[in-house]
C-alpha cells in the first residue's frame, strides 16, 4: 500500500537489464508523489550503482539529490560498488552535495578510489581497508569520524540478509548487537 509509513518497491527479481528501467519508473512515481504531497519523507535508494550505468537515471538521480530537500525529502544512496559510483560524473556530484557520507569496509582498490574523492589520510585509508563489520567512516561536512554501529533487535532483523546470521538475535552478542548498514 503506498500510503503505509514504509513503502519497499523490490525490483531484485527483475533481469539485469531491466532493473535500472523500474528504478526510474520507481523514482519518477515517488518524485511525482513527493511535488504534490509535500511532507516529510525518506527515500532509501539501494543499489544506486546500477542508475551510473546510463546517464538518463544517473541524471535523474542526480536533479533528484539537489531538488530534494526543496520538497521536505531526505535521500540516501546505498551501494556496495563504490567505484562504479563514484566513477561516474553524476556520481562524484551526487557525493559532492550530500551532507553527510558514511563508508564502511572497502576492498584496495576501492579505498584508492576514494581516497581522491573524500581526501582521506592515510590513516582513514587504513582503516577503511581493514574495518570489522559495523565499523566505518563518517563524513559530516569536513569532519571526519570513525563510528561503531549497533544495531537494536528491531533495526537487525529489518535489514539482515545473511541466512545463517538471521538465527541469531543482536542482544545474545556480547557487545549487544551487531553493527549493521
Amino acid at each position: 500500500d503506498i500510503n503505509n509509513n514504509m513503502v519497499v518497491f523490490n525490483i531484485r527479481d527483475l533481469e539485469d537489464e531491466l532493473r535500472p528501467t523500474a528504478m526510474y519508473i520507481v523514482l519518477n512515481h515517488i518524485w511525482n508523489i513527493t511535488r504534490t504531497d509535500q511532507r516529510k519523507r525518506m527515500l532509501i535508494v539501494d543499489e544506486a550503482w546500477q542508475l551510473m550505468k546510463y546517464d538518463d537515471s544517473a541524471n535523474f538521480l542526480f536533479s533528484l539529490a539537489k531538488r530534494a530537500r526543496k520538497y521536505q525529502l531526505g535521500l540516501t544512496t546505498i551501494t556496495q560498488d563504490v567505484e562504479d559510483f563514484v566513477g561516474s560524473k553524476m556520481g562524484r556530484a551526487i557525493v559532492s552535495n550530500s551532507s553527510m557520507q558514511l563508508l564502511l569496509k572497502q576492498s584496495a582498490s576501492a579505498v584508492d578510489v576514494l581516497a581522491q574523492v573524500f581526501k582521506l589520510t592515510d590513516e582513514e585509508q587504513k582503516r577503511l581497508a581493514n574495518f570489522p563489520v559495523g565499523q566505518g567512516l563518517f563524513f559530516a561536512g569536513q569532519n571526519h569520524v570513525h563510528i561503531q554501529i549497533q544495531a537494536s533487535d528491531t533495526e537487525y532483523n529489518l535489514i539482515n540478509t545473511n541466512p545463517v546470521s538471521q538465527q541469531i538475535k543482536p542482544s545474545d552478542s556480547p557487545i549487544g548487537g551487531y553493527g549493521a548498514v
